[in-house]
């Protein structure tokens, strides 16, 4: 097996592996053979499977906890068409029941998270940490929590109860109507 290195008119350089065995496959037309070093197939191969990680990671939806006080995740469980200029989602957030007294939900695909802190009282938060962007996902025992860095915000009014957060979550307009939440 040789080593060749070849010089494209524009200065480019191409390595290329000779051998000798006439019936490699392998073998390009002019007696030369490009073939993948096997630290190239290696690291293709890592690069490919950190991606996939790094997807799967990000896909984490979180689940619901086992701790007491009301911990619920997921996305709104209204759907239906908008109305009249287009296809914008809904601001529905479903009915007063799915919100746990003493306890919220998170409603992923409006980052939002809604609390009621005392039966019939319902506030609304961004459900985006205010330390790194991350989406807070559960709400349990009056804390809403990120799984990023363990930060805890009060249900009641949003502040910092356990950093790195650097300051409260800000507040959402709702509104409460016939049973029903609206974002507003």
């Amino acid at each position: 097996m040789n080593r060749y290195v070849r010089r494209d008119a524009d200065g480019a350089t191409t390595a290329a592996v000779r051998t000798d065995d006439a019936g490699d496959d392998a073998s390009a037309a002019d007696g030369s053979a490009t073939r993948s070093s096997r630290r190239t197939v290696l690291l293709s191969a890592g690069g490919l499977g950190a991606a996939a990680a790094l997807a799967a990671c990000g896909a984490s939806g979180g689940g619901a906890s086992a701790s007491g006080g009301g911990s619920t995740t997921g996305s709104t469980g209204s759907g239906g068409a908008g109305s009249g200029g287009g296809a914008a989602a809904s601001d529905g957030l479903g009915a007063t029941t799915a919100i746990p007294v003493g306890g919220g939900k998170v409603f992923t695909d409006q980052l939002v998270v809604v609390t009621q802190p005392a039966a019939g009282s319902f506030k609304a938060f961004t459900a985006t940490c205010t330390h790194e962007g991350c989406t807070v996902n559960q709400v349990a025992n009056g804390l809403i929590i990120c799984p990023c860095h363990g930060s805890e915000y009060s249900i009641i009014d949003g502040s910092v109860k356990q950093g790195p957060a650097p300051s409260p979550l800000p507040e959402k307009k709702i509104t409460v109507a016939n049973g029903q939440i609206t974002l507003t």
